[in-house]
């Protein structure tokens, strides 16, 4: 599968702009992951992209709703057991044993927090978020009280990154293309 056919996936599947933005950002942050462990960036990308998709159609979790649906559409496109892992992995019990599927679900919770400290800045750019300003906000229960913290420190915990470099990792990764995103 190619970026251009994730892209058509993704404007067929998800029509949420909110839900699009936290896609790209989660495709941008396993793209870095990608780029700095030697991985092949645009499978990575594509992964990230996708992880979501189904969640509009399908949002309870399970066999017959997220992300199985999107896994099952996926196989038939052609992506790999590696991939396929991965998205089922980042919200299902399915085990997280492969480096992409570690990074999905450490980068997933994450890149939707990041983007929530950003959006309380006065400016709303990703470019005044630090990491001081994120582990500042980990600690309030109330902001983002739908975001899972546990992901977040489970996450950097099986990927094998302290938590602080994790997320200066994902800030560095979203500020390279938040004018995409209009953040």
């Amino acid at each position: 599968m190619t970026r251009n056919e994730a892209m058509e996936i993704l404007s067929i599947w998800v029509r949420s702009p909110s839900l699009r933005t936290h896609m790209y950002t989660v495709a941008t942050a396993m793209e870095w992951y990608a780029k700095h462990t030697g991985q092949d960036a645009d499978r990575w990308w594509i992964t990230g992209l996708l992880h979501d998709m189904d969640y509009e159609k399908y949002p309870t979790v399970g066999p017959l709703g997220h992300p199985y649906q999107a896994v099952a559409f996926l196989k038939d496109k052609g992506i790999d057991d590696e991939m396929s892992d991965a998205i089922l992995g980042h919200a299902s019990q399915v085990p997280r044993e492969t480096r992409m599927a570690k990074t999905l679900f450490a980068v997933d919770e994450l890149c939707g927090f990041i983007v929530a400290v950003a959006l309380i800045k006065p400016s709303k750019k990703l470019a005044d978020v630090d990491v001081q300003s994120v582990t500042k906000r980990l600690k309030e229960k109330r902001f983002a009280a739908n975001v899972s913290r546990e992901d977040i420190y489970q996450g950097a915990e099986e990927l094998g990154v302290p938590l602080e470099e994790h997320i200066g990792h994902v800030i560095a990764a979203l500020q390279e293309q938040a004018s995409a995103w209009g953040l």
